[in-house]
């Protein structure tokens, strides 16, 4: 699954839209965030690790990294 697929099916799945995080992430960063603009960077996969994070903050998801070789 690709990040654009995978991060919108999270945003879909919460109950919000492109729209919804795209305003929230302006607010954050105090400055204009266009749901096209977010759009654009999932499609390019050219979106910043910092901004995932803040996506996954917005919709209620933590970041986990798993250390593999400790299973």
């Amino acid at each position: 699954m690709s990040i654009k697929s995978e991060i919108k099916s999270l945003i879909i799945r919460k109950g919000y839209t492109i729209k919804d995080v795209a305003d929230q992430l302006g607010e954050k960063y105090n400055k204009s965030y266009s749901p096209e603009n977010l759009s654009n960077k999932l499609r390019r996969e050219t979106i910043q690790y910092k901004e995932v994070k803040d996506i996954a903050d917005i919709i209620g998801y933590k970041l986990v990294w798993d250390d593999k070789e400790q299973q």
